[in-house]
């Protein structure tokens, strides 16, 4: 006792030597650490033409010859790329991972003057610009085909590619499975007001009522749409209080992650905030029109993955769906802690899925 004593005196005693060099900050540290080593790996951050401009991409992974797996976010224009440090490092050990900011969002909205793209904001540009995403990746990593991964908005995208070109694809891996809008808006607002109605909370009850009809039938004009809007945020704040968005953290950790990220800087990030701002809006009506009730034959196979608890994107309405595909293989696979942000609530069945279910069909498969 004595001796650690006369330590701890001496040391509060001597004057602490200044560092010779301040240490990194956060993003730094992990920005070295997830450096790719191996000998044929692939880290490359950049910026490809597509659709007449320059949007940003990062393609990562250990191994050249590990099959190509392309991420398609949410949104729209709810940019993966700054968060997915945080869970999507393993998958390169098995694929190599491309991200890319699309049209408006993220680093290619800043990329570009927002007042020459509003013009061309449609889905069906956005779905040209996947199709040369592809086309770009197949060529210049000599893979003739590769794995599609859709999230959420990422999934009305990967059906109609899937569609188009099912000779692209290993498989078509649909995250959040986006059905029929009009309705899945529907059941997620109501599940939230009744769960609100159980809970005696007369905050969310009343904001909720407020916004009735949900979702709003009038989207005629501009001033609709922004109406529409307006209410869609009511609708997120409380679906997500109830776990409809993350199922146990209720809002995620998304915010903190996305601060020290070693994708993206902090005008990266006002970027994403913008890009979000506008991209929903010149988006939203053509998406509440998305209906795949009745797009049920594929010829490439079909993976979901779904989060149990999912209320931002209708988990009924996917497994229903599902049960009518017809593809040369499928599964269903249920993410029973998760609600829409699976990827980051259950990372490692997510992983251990990719694996399991996804990456035997790369070996399988004929090019």
């Amino acid at each position: 006792m004595a001796l650690l004593t006369m330590v701890g005196t001496a040391s509060a005693d001597t004057p602490a030597k200044p560092a010779a060099n301040p240490p990194p900050d956060a993003a730094t540290i992990l920005r070295n650490v997830r450096k790719i080593v191996t000998p044929d790996g692939i880290e490359n951050m950049t910026t490809v033409e597509i659709g007449g401009i320059r949007q940003w991409i990062s393609v990562r992974g250990r191994h050249r010859d590990n099959p190509i797996l392309l991420f398609l976010h949410g949104g729209p224009s709810l940019t993966s790329m700054p968060a997915s440090y945080s869970y999507a490092g393993p998958w390169e050990e098995y694929f190599t991972v491309v991200q890319w900011d699309q049209r408006g969002a993220g680093k290619t909205y800043r990329e570009n003057d927002p007042a020459k793209i509003a013009p061309t904001m449609s889905g069906e540009r956005m779905l040209a610009d996947a199709e040369e995403l592809i086309a770009w990746l197949r060529k210049t990593y000599n893979k003739p085909k590769i794995v599609l991964v859709g999230h959420s908005w990422g999934s009305v995208l990967g059906v109609k590619l899937a569609q188009r070109h099912p000779d692209w694809f290993y498989a078509y891996v649909g995250v959040g499975q986006v059905v029929n809008m009009q309705q899945s808006e529907a059941m997620g607002y109501q599940t939230t007001l009744d769960a609100a109605r159980r809970d005696g909370n007369t905050e969310a009850i009343k904001a909720l009522e407020s916004i009735a009809p949900y979702p709003d039938p009038d989207l005629t004009n501009a001033e609709a749409v922004k109406k529409a809007i307006g209410k869609l945020g009511v609708d997120r704040q409380w679906m997500s209080r109830y776990g409809g968005y993350f199922h146990g953290e209720k809002t995620g950790h998304d915010p903190q992650l996305m601060s020290i990220s070693p994708d993206y800087d902090a005008k990266d990030l006002e970027a994403r905030n913008a890009g979000i701002a506008f991209s929903i809006p010149l988006l939203w009506t053509e998406l509440m029109k998305v209906d795949f009730t009745d797009t049920t034959q594929f010829g490439c196979p079909v993976i979901l993955f779904h989060g149990r608890h999912d209320l931002t994107v209708s988990a009924t309405l996917a497994s229903q769906w599902f049960a009518n595909v017809k593809a040369p293989q499928k599964k269903m696979v249920w993410f029973e802690d998760s609600s829409h942000i699976l990827f980051e609530e259950e990372s490692g069945k997510f992983l251990l899925s990719l694996v399991q279910d996804v990456l035997p069909l790369t070996h399988d498969s004929k090019p």
